[in-house]
């Protein structure tokens, strides 16, 4: 499970670049300014958030730790941002609503073969309050996770001689797996199979863009779109009614080698920014990471395995450290480089060295 979280697509080229290009962001601050009080909340969708980050949709989450999320859920409340819950999650739409009650509830759709079952997933989602719908667009097909394929993942994991052993050395983790519920999705009633057999059975690969035009008559609050990697498919989307895109290579999970999103962020923004909210998602693990995105545009940051090592290491009290970290950071981060609000960072406070 911690390969299947930490890992990316083929190579991982695209997950080692969009790393690297982190570490070559280089901050320009400015000093003797009053940063006594420093603003780190963010406008998403018309509402105020504590710091510019969702916590992104993650598949099987329950796997990383039963607690699953449940405890992603109420630890993103308690932060005072959005939760975004995936199709491919492994707690109910229902169930994720009542027990996060006081959290800002996205649901993440992926198109599937069935559409009347795409209508349903969008139904129980306006049904349980749930906010905003993303609609996720980089996954015709699953991208190659070799990680996954030599270590013979299976959902649920399967009891070979070969995971037993491995799992010999973790034992808490198969306790605490085999004497909790069974795992329940979001999305599916029962499943068995790799992560890759479940997208090609339901994720349509014939989705057009007349789905997102389908899929904004269909659900009145916002509609995100995330996986967008051009400038001409960002207009495209925004024509179609989008309210806020994701820059996104689905964290170098699909296809390696694709494009990274804070070097195509600058585009985008020149492209669609007056027009629709811009977010950056992938390779970001630091709320130094955020504040550099912010600073060049991004509205806001999805981060998705930064909680997902918290909820692994410690359940619900690890990803509330997550977020406790993440929020420290970009505080910090802000007060250093002498910004005393998100609003006031600027292109002019960062720079990415060759």
């Amino acid at each position: 499970m911690f390969d299947y979280t930490d890992g990316g697509a083929a190579d991982e080229v695209t997950l080692a670049r969009m790393r690297e290009m982190f570490t070559r962001v280089e901050f320009l601050p400015s000093v003797l300014r009053d940063v006594s009080e420093v603003d780190t909340s963010a406008e998403i969708l018309g509402r105020r958030a504590s710091v510019p980050i969702v916590f992104a949709p993650t598949g099987f989450t329950r796997m990383m730790h039963t607690e699953g999320e449940p405890a992603v859920g109420r630890a993103a409340g308690r932060a005072g941002i959005p939760y975004a819950l995936s199709t491919m999650g492994t707690t109910s739409i229902e169930r994720l609503a009542a027990e996060a009650p006081e959290t800002r509830l996205w649901f993440q759709l992926y198109l599937w073969r069935d559409r009347a079952a795409s209508k349903d997933f969008v139904e129980r989602a306006r049904a349980s309050g749930y906010e905003a719908l993303v609609l996720t667009v980089d996954v015709p097909m699953s991208g190659p996770r070799l990680r996954d394929v030599r270590n013979g993942l299976t959902i649920p994991p399967s009891l070979t001689l070969r995971t037993f052993l491995d799992g010999a050395t973790r034992p808490a983790w198969w306790f605490d797996l085999l004497t909790t519920e069974p795992l329940e999705f979001a999305s599916l009633n029962r499943f068995g199979g790799t992560p890759g057999d479940l997208v090609g059975k339901m994720f349509d690969p014939a989705a057009t863009l007349h789905d997102v035009e389908w899929l904004r008559g269909a659900w009145e609050g916002p509609l995100v779109v995330k996986g967008v990697q051009s400038v001409a498919d960002a207009a495209a989307v925004v024509d179609a009614g989008a309210d806020a895109i994701v820059i996104s290579n689905h964290g170098g999970r699909q296809l390696d080698r694709a494009p990274l999103p804070l070097e195509l962020l600058p585009d985008v923004l020149q492209a669609v920014g007056d027009r629709t909210e811009v977010y950056l998602d992938g390779g970001i693990l630091s709320g130094a990471d955020v504040v550099a995105a912010v600073a060049l545009g991004a509205r806001a940051c999805l981060v998705g395995r930064a909680y997902l090592y918290g909820l692994m290491a410690g359940g619900e009290r690890g990803v509330q450290k997550a977020a406790d970290l993440l929020t420290a950071e970009v505080h910090n981060t802000m007060a250093l480089l002498g910004a005393t609000s998100t609003q006031s960072l600027s292109a002019t406070q960062v720079r990415i060295r060759s």
